[in-house]
């Protein structure tokens, strides 16, 4: 058997196959991860009724929406200072604890929303409370998602990492999918009046015991070797490791910051927003828009896992090349031919999901950017300051440009995809650099 202390051992240790204890670390982490996504996600599907609850019920529409994706976009704000402060205890201390620590910090405010007041019985107190909430949500999810990336691409061989990778946001877009299907059953059950007086809270508390479920999944899971191998040769790093990473690592943070970019239009835009522009762009019912988002999810969690196994077999340039040229076309597509025929929703927005499944693709690329030593914290800070930063904007922009045109969540995807290109274009003149293959120890 390889020994991993020795460097001579290393390739045959890199490519052994996956075993039943890799497949049993990736399936705890996913279904970890789907869960404490579906707890941060919920607000989305019920953003309308939570607009109506917690606002003055005089306040404009349009404003009122924008307050609402004010509240979603501060949660990503939140996201890089919990994610940077979980990371840097992640390089030093081990991934194991921060992991656990993220899904329980999610799960505390997930069953507090479920509770909350609202505007009409303590006024300015039920917004300001809903936003220290989706403040401590966005730090716990800051280092869920970075963390699980860097978690599962440690515990499996070098040349599974895109399978990996795809495999572990395949469950946290799983998240997204029960979001969508538990908000489907309560438009289904309750009445738009029951859902307004109770009906909404019920996700938030479900949600706040999956996540205490998650928490107890994640005592399963054991520390990463690559990690362990650092801490017996002494090679943690020894300076502040996000220091480490501005000083060293900028190529690779500028890269993993675009790639967000395209991360945050594909989820954000095609699946978060598009069940409640559907409605209103083309009269779609709450019911068929959130059954189609479904399908689109479903959709997506398969993506995922097909772009992680392109990424390993084609290499990751070819994959994020197909993958974006793919849904720039595919979302193109779905908002020109639903508009022209709304019979042709579910087929055109599956299509549009399983192409946003390129995002499987982004982590490879982003956990191979940056050595073992600070890899969490450099994955970290790159992906959430991009993503407090475009995920947060992305609501409030397509809801500008909708305006203008019906056609604008579209156009935006559109010129997203064209940046994820040019970075392909980048990773392919780089040839076998460090974005082309796994840091060595």
């Amino acid at each position: 058997m390889p020994n991993p202390s020795n460097p001579e051992s290393q390739q045959p240790l890199a490519h052994r196959p996956l075993t039943g204890q890799d497949a049993r670390t990736l399936a705890l982490a996913a279904l970890g991860g789907a869960l404490e996504f579906y707890d941060f996600i919920i607000f989305v599907f019920f953003a309308r009724a939570i607009g109506q609850l917690f606002f003055p019920a005089d306040t404009a529409e349009w404003l009122r929406q924008l307050q609402t994706y004010g509240l979603f976009a501060v949660a990503y704000l939140a996201r890089p200072l919990g994610g940077i402060i979980m990371a840097h205890f992640g390089d030093r201390s081990g991934r194991k604890q921060m992991f656990a620590l993220s899904v329980f910090m999610m799960a505390v405010p997930t069953l507090l929303i479920g509770m909350l007041p609202t505007f009409a019985s303590v006024g300015y107190v039920a917004p300001l409370a809903l936003l220290v909430l989706r403040m401590l949500q966005g730090a716990a999810v800051g280092g869920e998602v970075p963390g699980a990336w860097v978690f599962v691409s440690e515990h499996v061989p070098e040349r599974r990492v895109g399978f990996a990778c795809g495999t572990l946001t395949s469950g946290l877009t799983f998240g997204i999918l029960l979001g969508s299907l538990v908000a489907t059953a309560i438009n289904k059950i309750y009445t738009p009046e029951e859902v307004l007086a109770f009906g909404w809270r019920v996700p938030f508390l479900v949600g706040g015991v999956f996540g205490f479920f998650a928490v107890f999944l994640r005592r399963w899971l054991a520390e990463t070797p690559v990690f362990e191998e650092m801490r017996k040769r002494r090679a943690l790093v020894e300076e502040l490791p996000l220091k480490a990473v501005l000083r060293g690592h900028v190529p690779a943070v500028v890269v993993s910051m675009l790639l967000t970019w395209v991360l945050t239009a594909g989820i954000v835009v095609v699946i978060l927003l598009t069940q409640d522009l559907l409605q209103k762009l083309y009269g779609i019912t709450p019911a068929q828009a959130l059954e189609a988002n479904s399908v689109a999810t479903l959709s997506l969690t398969v993506g995922c896992i097909c772009f992680g196994l392109l990424a390993d077999g084609w290499g990751v340039v070819r994959a994020l090349t197909l993958g974006c040229a793919a849904l720039l076309v595919t979302t193109y597509l779905f908002y020109h031919g639903v508009g022209q025929n709304p019979g042709h929703l579910v087929p055109l927005y599956a299509l549009a999901g399983f192409c946003v499944g390129v995002v499987g693709v982004v982590p490879t690329v982003m956990v191979r950017a940056f050595p073992p030593a600070v890899r969490f914290s450099g994955l970290s800070f790159s992906y959430n300051v991009a993503y407090a930063i475009f995920g947060g904007l992305t609501p409030m922009v397509v809801t500008l440009l909708t305006k203008m045109s019906p056609m604008g969540p579209a156009f935006y995807v559109a010129a997203v995809c064209g940046v994820g290109l040019l970075v392909a274009l980048y990773l392919g003149l780089a040839g076998r650099s460090r974005f082309a293959t796994m840091s060595a120890l």
